[in-house]
């Protein structure tokens, strides 16, 4: 017997379901678009060592409220421009 929660699926995701990602953001110096570093651990195949791999990806930020070194979460969407494939969801932390 397994037990699921609703709406969380098991295995591939729906048809329709964004991926949702949380990260720091590394640079604002563009308008409305920031670039959030997002660090995931996975374990190397040869050595079973954990290493962590991070990727930087640009983000649409409507209100330009996001400043460098916020934790912010980050949804995908369609695109926005060139490399522009996010949008910011929400600030998770503020910077100190």
């Amino acid at each position: 017997m397994s037990t699921t929660e609703p709406g969380v699926s098991q295995g591939k995701p729906a048809r329709g379901e964004r991926k949702v990602r949380q990260g720091v953001v590394v640079s604002d110096k563009m308008d409305k678009t920031v670039v959030v570093r997002v660090e995931r651990r996975t374990t190397h195949p040869l050595y079973r060592k954990t290493v962590t791999q991070s990727e930087k990806l640009h983000a649409h930020d409507e209100t330009n409220g996001v400043n460098v070194g916020d934790l912010v979460r980050i949804a995908e969407t369609r695109p926005l421009s060139k490399n522009k494939r996010w949008r910011v969801l929400e600030v998770v932390e503020r910077a100190k």
